[in-house]
């Protein structure tokens, strides 16, 4: 496993680009296409990722960590907005649902690995990114009219 070492250091550097860039460009654009373009633009990515060769892997998952995470601070402001008055809430609420389907999915994606293998997960975990979809039906901005 030290071969992840390079690529997951690479998702998230350039995740963190992506948050600053996701807040700039959501302001442009609103919160709501802002979190539609970074959950589904990834999803082309997470379906490549698999079959690549390791040298196509670091540019690829650095483009998706990029694009994937420019959303979560907009989400986390997103659930702000709809929730006034009630910005702490809201904000435990994202981040740790997050960070717990995230935990909840490891252990999930774990057993499977053991059972089918590394290879089945990969390409199982790939279509994850089209449930983003269903992102269509959230509340418009306020902002919106």
């Amino acid at each position: 496993m030290e071969q992840a070492q390079v690529p997951l250091f690479l998702f998230m550097f350039a995740g963190v680009l992506g948050i600053f860039t996701g807040g700039i460009l959501a302001d442009r654009i609103g919160r709501k296409n802002m979190m539609l373009i970074s959950l589904l633009g990834a999803a082309p990515f997470a379906f490549i990722l698999p079959h690549l060769p390791l040298g196509w892997i670091y540019p690829v998952i650095a483009v998706m960590g990029f694009i994937l995470q420019s959303g979560f601070s907009v989400s986390v402001v997103y659930a702000q907005e709809l929730m006034p008055g009630k910005v702490g809430t809201a904000s435990g609420l994202i981040t740790g649902l997050s960070f717990g389907m995230g935990a909840l999915g490891a252990v999930v994606f774990g057993n499977i690995a053991d059972a089918e293998g590394m290879s089945y997960v990969m390409t199982l975990a790939s279509y994850l990114p089209l449930i983003s979809i269903l992102a269509v039906f959230l509340p418009k901005d306020r902002r919106e009219k």
